[in-house]
């Protein structure tokens, strides 16, 4: 164990510029995702006189705009280092956090969500996640399971900090005026000043290369391959199954009598969980490299679902969150390592950038879909074993897929 240790800690010290670049960049995707955008969610409604209905429809329109754009704009990583991509999606980034301030109507408020999760969401993620995958081959598992954590991180300090200025100033506003000064002040010349020296592997690394990465596949090659429809049926239930909670966490709790303070207080139980979680499937990725782990990625999330629809007292939320963070912890770091094992390197960031267009889409139709159940008389809960059976359905695809990878890998 105490070589373990000093393992992990000569790797974080030998790579730290780089893997502090990608876990910024995780931190700050934070300010286009839905849990931060929702902490301002009834001033935005009350500002522009929206329906509960209305904004729901304007966010999925918005998300749904940002992911048919992230394929394209994420070939830009394909064509010039990933330092340059950040000095133009970081303002960008600011100047939405500003936007949906001053927008002085609703088509300018869309304007600026769509900028958010295009952003945010979608391009900080894809930057950290290309580059990283890139970076690093042999403990690639391992890198992925540092950078991760950004974006728990960033869910469990920054609801926070944006009550407590909210409170301070007395003015919703403020908080996003803070997000943009500190995207340009500070995430802006540190990343990339830790991004514009570029990672040289190691020998091990460079021998480690061809059982470690698939051949070289061109976008078109992808969009046809029906693995990559096998794998999505399995990996896009993740950030489905917890939108689709986080959005509704407030119907949920008035339904099963939870305070808003219970719900909240169990958010800290899945962060730990995630960073507990992504540290383990780092090392399991580096050890049986993230193919064989795909069968198995499911389960927790399963179990979670499971927990929503069955457990009715208040300590069924903290289960839940447990379960959330350990799949969270799992499904984020498998999700950065297993493309290049199956797609390969040379076009990551084009490949990459159409499945992380799926998983906002995923994220833009779930509340859409459960909201209409929910109107037509089915509960959230039921709709959970629903989910359930999907994890277990998709645990058969994901098997699937990653045995004819292998496969094909082994005739190549």
């Amino acid at each position: 164990m105490p070589d373990f240790f000093r393992s992990n800690l000569r790797f974080v010290l030998d790579n730290a510029r780089w893997l502090s670049a990608g876990f910024l960049l995780t931190l700050f995707s934070s300010f286009g995702q839905t849990f931060f955008i929702g902490l301002s969610g009834n001033e935005l409604r009350a500002t522009f006189h929206l329906s509960g209905g209305e904004f729901g429809a304007l966010y999925m329109l918005a998300t749904l705009a940002s992911a048919s754009t992230l394929p394209w704009l994420g070939r830009t990583l394909d064509l010039m280092p990933g330092w340059k991509v950040v000095r133009f999606t970081t303002p960008a980034l600011a100047l939405a956090c500003l936007l949906i301030t001053f927008a002085p109507n609703v088509v300018l408020l869309g304007l600026a969500l769509y900028l958010l999760r295009l952003f945010g969401q979608g391009m900080m993620t894809e930057i950290a996640f290309t580059e990283i995958g890139r970076w690093f081959v042999a403990s690639r598992g391992r890198a992925m399971s540092i950078i991760v954590p950004g974006q728990p991180a960033g869910s469990a300090i920054l609801p926070l900090a944006v009550v407590m200025v909210d409170r301070w100033s007395g003015d919703w506003h403020v908080a996003w005026w803070l997000s943009a000064g500190l995207l340009i002040v500070v995430g802006l010349p540190l990343i990339v000043g830790l991004m514009r020296v570029e990672r040289v592997p190691h020998s091990t690394e460079i021998a480690a290369t061809n059982s470690g990465t698939a051949r070289d596949w061109t976008r078109a090659e992808v969009i046809r391959d029906p693995v990559l429809y096998m794998l999505l049926a399995g990996l896009l239930a993740p950030p489905f199954i917890g939108t689709v909670i986080f959005f509704h966490q407030g119907y949920l709790t008035e339904l099963r009598g939870y305070s808003d303070l219970a719900f909240a207080a169990a958010f800290p139980v899945m962060s730990v969980a995630t960073v507990a979680f992504g540290f383990v499937c780092g090392h399991l990725i580096d050890r049986f490299g993230a193919l064989r782990l795909l069968p198995f990625v499911l389960g927790p999330l399963m179990l979670a679902s499971l927990t929503v629809a069955l457990v009715t007292p208040v300590w069924g939320i903290y289960v839940f969150m447990l379960l959330l963070g350990i799949s969270n912890g799992f499904t984020g770091t498998l999700m950065g390592a297993l493309w290049p094992e199956v797609y390969g390197l040379k076009n990551l960031g084009g490949i990459r950038a159409i499945i992380v267009a799926s998983m906002v889409l995923s994220t833009a139709i779930g509340p859409g879909i459960t909201g209409v159940l929910i109107d037509m008389g089915v509960g959230l809960p039921t709709q959970m074993l629903g989910m359930a059976a999907w994890c277990v359905a998709a645990s058969f695809s994901l098997a699937i897929a990653a045995r004819r990878v292998g496969a094909r890998e082994a005739w190549a």
